[in-house]
């Protein structure tokens, strides 16, 4: 059975590799629709929320489109990917300029790495931009096939600090131990980025596109 999947398009998200990504390993009649349209993303039978940028321009850039109460019923009803600020966006306030009101869909905040170090001593750079390893730390369907400790690709200086643990699906470490993946119900999300994470990264998307909840 063919299946639609509507990528979230709010002018702030790598909108062609994502899209690209899912292509690759959807089926051949599932229909991949980029779009800032709220009915069409209501309508889809799954949903992938992308982003990239500071918290403030993303949060102006969703009311600019009109997508508030879209991205919000999609989250809360059907199959929900959320990827790196489309997972932080989900908070209800992060750091960043000073101060940021989010979408409040979970309670949580969206803190600023710390300046700290390696194990050899070195400054970690902020942002955090490169390979690390997510602990599992939750049996869920969109992990199955991947190792745990698999790297995955990472571009961020701030991350997600949810109040109920219960959330937390994956853990990472760069200086601090932080959340890196939350899941709960139909909704998966993750800081790292699954289309720029290779094999990983795409086995990842096939569970989403097959996941049955």
């Amino acid at each position: 059975m063919s299946k639609s999947i509507a990528v979230i398009d709010y002018g702030m998200g790598n909108l062609r590799s994502v899209s690209k990504a899912i292509e690759h390993v959807a089926g051949a009649h599932d229909k991949i629709h980029v779009t800032d349209d709220p009915e069409l993303i209501l309508q889809a039978d799954r949903v992938v929320f992308p982003g990239q940028g500071a918290a403030r321009d993303c949060m102006a850039a969703i009311s600019k489109h009109h997508l508030n109460r879209a991205v919000l019923k999609a989250a809360e009803t059907k199959p929900f990917l959320g990827i790196c600020m489309g997972m932080q966006v989900l908070m209800r306030f992060s750091e960043e300029n000073q101060g940021t009101p989010l979408m409040g869909l979970f309670e949580g905040q969206v803190k600023h790495f710390p300046e700290s170090r390696d194990a050899e001593g070195h400054r970690l750079k902020i942002p955090q931009m490169g390979w690390n390893r997510v602990k599992q730390t939750l049996d869920h369907p969109l992990w199955e096939g991947i190792d745990d400790d698999t790297r995955f690709y990472f571009v961020h200086s701030y991350y997600v600090d949810p109040e109920d643990r219960e959330l937390v699906a994956g853990t990472t470490d760069y200086g601090i131990p932080f959340t890196s993946v939350i899941a709960r119900d139909n909704l998966f999300a993750t800081q790292f980025h699954p289309e720029k994470s290779a094999d990983a990264g795409l086995r990842l998307l096939q569970n989403f596109v097959n996941w049955d909840i």
